[in-house]
């Protein structure tokens, strides 16, 4: 399983939706998804549509179920399992048949979110029992839960780190770089893996570093305003040059066309790869890899990017996929206390090693690196993602998407004629001109 996509593309949506002829949630029954009181009042089906297709075909779904029903008994919970979750959803959206529970789609624009979501509350409320609830705020309402959160870093194989003579974590970029030069002189293993082909960890994992680079909780918002946010020093600038140079120095895989993300989790249990940046959601993932292949599972390690502010790490915390109610369902009540549970009783989070949306939840082992470092956890302000992605779709750039990356991995293979300077250099023009463009 690959994780979900970040949430995104704002200006592409409406086009989308209008073009399909969707009736933009105008003729919902409307109302606010409000959190049940007692649960014998609450009664219906309820259709939970899901990107983990995997959990409910594994029936890890209906045993939730089936604990939900021992507080909610009056209430039948049905999944809908999506292999190909953003391009389905996105067309029943253009219909009132979207389920009643639902991961919001990244194609959808933050703006929008009233127009197909019923409200859950008050985002003056929601934030003080919730984390990232700036994520789905429209109006000062919130109209998304997370399913959980994750910390960014790279995952490493600490054995194979050890035989190369590495025992404490690099603090700058050159420390990281002198590390994977260590692995490749001294082990069998490839230093880095790009998981280039799939495309993803290109995207989410290496701009979900916005804001472990500077430990600036607004990071991401000063995009919105920022004319060249690849100039010397800046996040994108310590984060896409790192890649660069990791490749530059062929501390990654010979050839990245032909990466394998299923594969590349055997390959750092083995400890045929090194390391790879992800989110802290990967480590249940890689260490049930090593068990499978007879390896210790203690040997996946997870590590912050590796840049100090004042001599501390930090990490970025952000939210995975959103939890929202239809606003058409005819079973809000039913809707509303399913999405509760789930995140608040059900351990979900915790099964999967993520990060709980539940702020007084505590975090959980597969953090522990973190937690006995003092890693300094940075909760990204989503209060300009709009604009941000606005500049971003406008810039055809896609800090969400993988193109970018790749083009910058095959200039520093030679696959593509280019320099980084250069092509950072294009890179502000394009954002500059979408942002001056935008009134940014």
């Amino acid at each position: 399983m690959k994780p979900s996509k970040p949430l995104g593309v704002a200006l592409l949506a409406t086009a989308m939706l209008a073009a399909a002829g969707c009736s933009g949630g105008s003729t919902g029954t409307g109302g606010e998804a409000k959190a049940p009181t007692d649960p014998k009042d609450v009664s219906g089906t309820i259709t939970v549509l899901t990107h983990r297709t995997d959990l409910v075909q594994s029936g890890a779904m209906k045993k939730y179920a089936a604990e939900f029903n021992k507080t909610y008994p009056k209430v039948k919970v049905e999944f809908e399992g999506i292999t190909d979750y953003e391009g389905e959803v996105k067309i029943r959206m253009n219909t009132e048949n979207y389920g009643d529970v639902l991961m919001i789609p990244a194609v959808i624009g933050k703006n929008d979110y009233p127009k197909f979501f019923a409200p859950l509350g008050d985002t003056a409320d929601m934030e003080k029992k919730y984390r990232f609830t700036g994520k789905t705020d429209v109006g000062g309402k919130t109209y998304g839960v997370a399913s959980f959160g994750t910390a960014n870093g790279f995952l490493y194989n600490k054995a194979v780190w050890k035989k190369a003579g590495v025992t404490e974590w690099p603090t700058t970029p050159q420390e990281f770089l002198d590390d994977l030069k260590a692995v490749k002189s001294r082990t069998d293993a490839v230093p880095y893996y790009t998981n280039f082909k799939d495309g993803w960890p290109l995207s989410s994992p290496w701009s979900n570093s916005i804001g472990s680079v500077s430990c600036d909780v607004k990071a991401n918002d000063k995009l919105a305003s920022d004319k060249k946010p690849w100039a010397a020093g800046s996040d994108l600038n310590v984060i896409d040059t790192l890649l660069y140079d990791i490749v530059h120095d062929k501390y990654a895989e010979k050839d990245p066309t032909t990466t394998n993300w299923e594969n590349s989790k055997n390959l750092l249990a083995k400890g045929k790869i090194s390391s790879m940046l992800l989110g802290s959601w990967a480590v249940t993932q890689m260490q049930d890899a090593a068990k499978k292949a007879g390896e210790n599972p203690d040997d996946i390690g997870f590590m912050p990017f590796p840049v100090q502010k004042d001599g501390k790490f930090c990490a970025t915390l952000l939210s995975d996929y959103q939890q929202a109610v239809n606003i058409h369902s005819e079973h809000k009540a039913a809707a509303r206390a399913w999405l509760d549970w789930f995140t608040e009783k059900s351990g979900y989070a915790a099964k999967e090693g993520a990060v709980s949306a539940v702020r007084s939840a505590p975090m959980p082992v597969t953090l522990k690196p973190y937690e006995d470092n003092d890693v300094e956890y940075i909760e990204r302000s989503e209060a300009k993602t709009g604009q941000v992605n606005a500049i971003d779709n406008a810039s055809e750039i896609g800090l969400s998407k993988q193109d970018y990356r790749q083009k910058l991995i095959d200039i520093a293979r030679g696959a593509q004629k280019g320099s980084l300077k250069g092509y950072f250099d294009e890179l502000d023009q394009r954002w500059g001109e979408a942002s001056a463009a935008a009134g940014g």
